[in-house]
C-alpha cells in the first residue's frame, strides 16, 4: 500500500517536474527533438523573454495579487455570514435563502445580461472592481459552509451563549469562526484559486492596460506569439525575431502557479478535514 501511495504521489508531482525541465530547455532543442525529461541542451530562453517585459509583468502581478487578496477576503466574509444564517434553525427565512443559493447554482442569466449589469447598471467597466464584484459570491462555497456549520457547531452552544447575553455578531465572530477554521481555509483556497486564475472578466470588462491581471496579460502575450509564428511561416525573413514559444509557455506556467504553491502549505492541514466535514449533507 505504501508503494502504491508513493507512486500515486510521484505521479502528481511528475507533471510539475516536467514543466520545470521544459522551462529550462533550449528552444531549438525542443523544436528539433520535442519534449523530453533529458533535454540535449538547457537554456533560459523562456525566462529571458519574460524578463524583457518585467515592468508590465510586475504591474499585472500587482493587480492579480490585489484582486486575489481583496476578492478572497470579501468573498469569504460574505460566504460565511450567508452560510451561518441559513444553517441556523432560528433564522426565519433560511429556506428561502437556501433555495435562492441553490437556484443560482443551477441557472445562469447568461453572458450578455451579466455584461450589461456590470458595465451599465453598476458602471464598473474598466475599473479594478470589475475583476472583483462579479465573483464576490459563490453558491457552492455557501452550501459547503452551511453543511460545515450544521455539522460542527451544535445549537446548544449557541443557545448557551445567547442565555449569557451574547449578541449574534459576537456569537458569530467569537464562537463560530474559531470553530470553523478548516471550512474557512477550504473555501479560502478555492476562492483564491478562482480569483488568481480568472482572465475572462478582464477580457470582458477591462481595456485599461494598467488594470490587466497577470493571467490575462500572459494569455495575450501567448496569443501574440502564436500570431507572430504564423506570420513567420508566411514570411521566412522574420525568422530571426522568432520568440521562444514552447519554453515561454512553461516559464509562464511557473510564474502563474508560483504564488498559489506558496499559499497551499499554509492551508493544507485544514483542507482535507474541511472538505470531508463540509461535504456531509445536513
Amino acid at each position: 500500500f505504501s508503494i502504491i501511495s508513493g507512486l500515486l504521489a510521484f505521479s502528481c508531482i511528475l507533471p510539475f517536474i516536467f514543466v520545470i525541465i521544459i522551462s529550462i530547455t533550449d528552444e531549438k532543442s525542443i523544436i528539433q527533438y520535442g519534449y523530453s525529461f533529458f533535454p540535449s541542451q538547457f537554456g533560459l530562453d523562456g525566462f529571458e523573454f519574460l524578463a524583457q517585459f518585467k515592468d508590465k509583468i510586475l504591474q499585472a502581478l500587482f493587480i492579480s495579487v490585489f484582486v486575489t487578496v481583496v476578492g478572497t477576503l470579501t468573498n469569504v466574509f460574505i460566504t460565511t455570514t450567508y452560510a451561518y444564517a441559513i444553517s441556523r434553525s432560528t433564522f426565519k427565512y433560511r429556506k428561502f435563502f437556501t433555495i435562492f443559493a441553490l437556484l443560482s447554482m443551477l441557472f445562469n442569466a447568461g453572458l450578455v445580461p451579466g455584461y450589461i449589469v456590470v458595465t451599465q447598471l453598476l458602471h464598473l467597466g474598466d475599473t479594478i472592481w470589475a475583476l472583483i464584484v462579479p465573483m464576490l459570491l459563490s453558491p457552492f462555497n455557501i452550501m459547503l459552509m452551511r453543511s460545515f456549520f450544521k455539522k460542527t457547531i451544535p445549537e446548544a452552544i449557541l443557545e448557551s451563549a445567547r442565555i449569557d447575553g451574547a449578541s449574534e455578531a459576537r456569537i458569530f465572530f467569537q464562537i463560530c469562526l474559531p470553530l470553523s477554521l478548516p471550512g474557512i481555509a477550504t473555501i479560502t483556497l478555492l476562492t483564491a484559486l478562482g480569483f488568481w486564475n480568472d482572465w475572462f472578466n478582464a477580457m470582458l470588462f477591462v481595456d485599461e492596460q494598467k488594470l490587466i491581471p497577470l493571467q490575462y496579460y500572459l494569455y495575450r502575450m501567448l496569443s501574440q506569439i502564436s500570431m507572430l509564428r504564423n506570420l513567420i511561416a508566411k514570411v521566412p525573413q522574420l525568422a530571426a525575431v522568432t520568440p521562444p514559444e514552447e519554453s515561454f509557455k512553461m516559464a509562464m506556467t511557473l510564474v502563474t502557479i508560483g504564488p498559489i504553491l506558496l499559499l497551499y502549505p499554509f492551508v493544507q492541514r485544514f483542507f482535507v478535514s474541511g472538505i470531508m466535514i463540509g461535504a456531509v449533507k445536513g
